[in-house]
């Protein structure tokens, strides 16, 4: 039966914003999750140590960041797998285990690293002991990946970047000279140095991190399965709308993680730098430090989005590790199953934040840990930059959707910048 005209069902027509919002997605969360606990106190430090000299460096590495993070994302929605299984087809296996122990290390000390952070602020906010803090919220995190299903936790860790506008907010509670800001941006300035050379080092060390690579792959191959959808390389049809998407999200959360960044490093550039407070040793420490100067609302917001920054970023370092070991042990990894069917998967994912947790309570430095989060990631992230730009570009493993000569030129030029930049230190320190 025809239904009257002014009663048929009209095709609903999608908000601009509610589309832009169900584009976002993994390339989000990764750009969110870089700016982590380490990561805060790696800009706070090049802000409080050299003032407005180091803008440049965030500004650099954005398109950088673009390049290797699509072609992360290109790998998994291509293949339907994630780093280190792709990297078992082609690489000996001496390589592989290289790699998953590069990653499986430096994410167990950035995560050690975060929840100290954590713990201080809590401390700051509250009072109480800091390793207790830690522990509680490696607790919590390690059993919120376990046991909430992917479909869930996606959402929760998407609406949890929004927690990074505190940063910009912080921006427009002090002052700021923004003509010698712009400057510094656009007129860079370079120091063969050890001290500076070290944080330009960590700056790209955070910016440009391993554990995003891992993440964001992994996550295409987990959005692809919900989907129900085949690997690119299986599909006859045009798949243009797929290639577009991932370029749009990760350009929007790369755009985003430099755009915090940047705040963080102008807010501390602007305060600490300029009151002679040169030595931030962790996140914790800059929002006390800023206590003083720029009164209560600044502090407040930097305190909570360290705790909200570690929310996320802590089960997004023990999630990349937990995908790195299960794909180079043929586990099932998916954060949509349950514990019981992918329980070494899961095990990693637990152990890597428990372990994290507990360095709390031991005699390592909490505050050198952070920083040197940041410069143990520029370092592991040269191999493993290398090793995701050949699998990219094998035919065997991307089909037609290898990459193409412009983001080959940009994801290389990445690896060099991040290999150039790790050289550079190591001359500074032996020379």
């Amino acid at each position: 039966m025809i239904l009257p005209v002014d009663t048929q069902q009209k095709p609903s027509v999608s908000h601009p914003a509610t589309t832009l919002i169900r584009l976002l997605g993994p390339g989000v969360i990764a750009g969110a999750a870089d700016d982590d606990p380490s990561g805060i106190a790696t800009y706070s430090q090049a802000g409080a140590q050299f003032g407005y000299q180091q803008l440049w460096s965030v500004v650099l590495t954005f398109p950088f960041m673009v390049a290797i993070q699509l072609v992360a994302a290109r790998i998994g929605r291509v293949t339907g797998k994630g780093v280190i299984a792709n990297a078992r087809l082609i690489y000996p296996e001496w390589v592989v285990i290289a790699l998953v122990a590069l990653v499986v290390v430096a994410n167990t000390i950035n995560i050690a690293a975060d929840l100290a952070a954590m713990g201080s602020a809590i401390t700051l906010i509250m009072g109480g002991p800091a390793p207790f803090y830690a522990l509680l919220v490696g607790i919590f995190c390690a059993i919120a990946e376990v046991f909430v299903p992917y479909r869930r936790y996606s959402h929760i860790l998407k609406w949890l970047t929004l927690v990074l506008f505190v940063y910009v907010l912080a921006v427009f509670t002090i002052h700021i000279d923004w003509i010698e800001a712009v400057h510094a941006t656009l007129k860079p300035t370079f120091e063969l140095d050890t001290d500076y050379l070290l944080t330009i080092v960590a700056v790209f060390g955070t910016t440009i991190s391993p554990y995003v690579f891992f993440w964001q792959t992994a996550q295409e191959v987990e959005d692809m399965q919900l989907a129900r959808e085949r690997p690119l390389v299986e599909q006859a049809e045009d798949t243009g709308h797929h290639l577009k998407r991932m370029a749009i999200d990760t350009g929007i959360g790369m755009a985003f993680s430099n755009g915090i960044a940047f705040c963080i490093m102008i807010t501390t550039a602007a305060t600490l730098h300029q009151a002679g407070m040169t030595n931030i040793a962790t996140a914790a420490d800059a929002a006390e430090a800023l206590r003083p100067l720029a009164g209560p609302l600044t502090f407040a917001l930097f305190s909570l989005g360290i705790i909200g920054t570690g929310l996320l970023a802590v089960p997004v370092l023990a999630g990349s590790a937990g995908y790195a070991v299960a794909e180079a042990m043929h586990w099932r990894s998916s954060l949509e199953l349950k514990p019981l069917r992918a329980r070494g998967f899961y095990a990693v994912i637990a152990a890597a934040t428990l372990i994290g947790a507990a360095l709390g309570f031991t005699a390592m430095d909490p505050i050198k840990m952070l920083f040197w989060a940041a410069v143990i990631n520029g370092f592991v992230a040269v191999p493993v930059m290398v090793a995701m730009m050949i699998m990219a570009s094998r035919l065997n493993l991307m089909g037609k959707y290898r990459l193409g000569k412009g983001v080959a030129l940009a994801g290389w030029a990445s690896t060099l910048l991040m290999a150039v930049a790790a050289g550079f230190l190591l001359w500074s320190i032996f020379a």
